[in-house]
């Protein structure tokens, strides 16, 4: 993040993103959760919607690009994603959902270097995986139950690791349809997905839920400011500093969540939990040395902008990589 406006729209969905989880565990008290996943999105769907017909923008897919997008948003970034994490959530704490989805900044780099051309795997993003790993552990064994914690962990690296997935594939494809459509497409398919995903689960229908106060405000928060607004900043962020640089949004949410979670909700903040989050953040900083290098380079030149490419450099979404004079072409960050 190189300038101040970025700087802004991360703290912006930080606050968002993490008072999310919050929300989610108020909701998680009377309303299943695939079905309140489903009808978070349906809320979401409709604001996009609502904007595209508003502003009459283009919203029939015209190229492969946009129909991949949407596929790739729709089924993993916010369906697949938030399936695991709904029911992982509904075994632990707000904030240890927070801060196992933390996990996912270790995961993307090296996702992207299957599916991107960037670096290959380094022994600093074995070490670092290693790291990150013994933190979600530490977390998990710290009194959790097979037909519990741990299940809900399990549950919620599941979904770290496909909202990763996602998020390197949005760097694949350049659409044409406005991002409006884009993002009305994507929650549409998000909600057809999870209804199907909660019906076939369990059976449940919106007829078959009890509506409380608390569950409709929670509702009305996560569809309208938090995935309607955060999804509006997450693709925005991505656009403009790439996967590995918006995924430090992971380390900003779960103290938020954690805080909020502890004044209302009155939560408990254990010893194991700190340290397996320290873990995971040594764990990202190991797999992330060469980017964060680029973001304190970047920060003490804010003033100046982005940096002139060198030659043998191309730039992806932010991320700046150079290529290496091997037999078979590899890219790497440059330092």
């Amino acid at each position: 993040m190189s300038d101040t406006k970025d700087v802004l729209l991360f703290g912006a969905l930080a606050l968002i993103w993490g008072t999310a989880y919050t929300a989610i565990e108020i909701g998680l008290e009377t309303l299943p959760p695939l079905l309140f996943a489903a009808a978070r999105l349906d809320i979401a769907a409709a604001v996009f919607v609502g904007i595209v017909l508003l502003r009459r923008l283009e919203w029939r897919p015209r190229t492969k690009a946009d129909l991949a997008l949407v596929l790739s948003n729709g089924l993993l970034v916010i369906g697949a994603h938030f399936a695991f994490s709904f029911v992982g959530q509904s075994y632990v704490s707000s904030s240890v959902a927070a801060i196992v989805l933390s996990f996912t900044p270790i995961i993307t780099p090296l996702i992207a270097i299957h599916l991107l051309p960037t670096e290959r795997i380094v022994i600093t993003d074995v070490v670092g995986l290693g790291a990150g790993l013994a933190g979600v552990i530490a977390i998990a064994v710290a009194g959790g139950t097979f037909d519990g914690q741990l299940l809900g962990i399990g549950l919620l690296l599941a979904s770290a690791v496909v909202f990763a997935l996602g998020s390197v594939l949005t760097e694949r494809w350049t659409p044409v349809l406005p991002t409006m459509s884009l993002h009305a497409w994507s929650m549409g398919i998000g909600a057809v997905f999870l209804h199907a995903t909660a019906y076939a689960y369990s059976g449940a229908s919106i007829r078959s839920v009890t509506w409380t106060p608390s569950a409709v405000a929670a509702l009305a928060y996560l569809g309208i400011v938090a995935t309607a607004g955060g999804f509006l900043l997450y693709f925005a962020l991505l656009s403009r500093t790439g996967a590995t640089n918006v995924s430090l949004i992971n380390y900003a949410s779960p103290v938020v969540a954690t805080i909020f979670g502890a004044t209302l909700l009155g939560e408990q903040i254990t010893a194991a939990t700190v340290a397996g989050f320290a873990l995971i953040v040594v764990g990202f900083a190991l797999c992330n040395i060469r980017p964060l290098w680029r973001l304190t380079q970047s920060t003490r030149n804010a003033s100046g902008g982005s940096r002139p490419l060198e030659h043998g450099e191309i730039r992806v979404r932010g991320n700046v990589y150079t290529a290496t004079n091997d037999s078979q072409t590899h890219l790497q960050p440059s330092d």
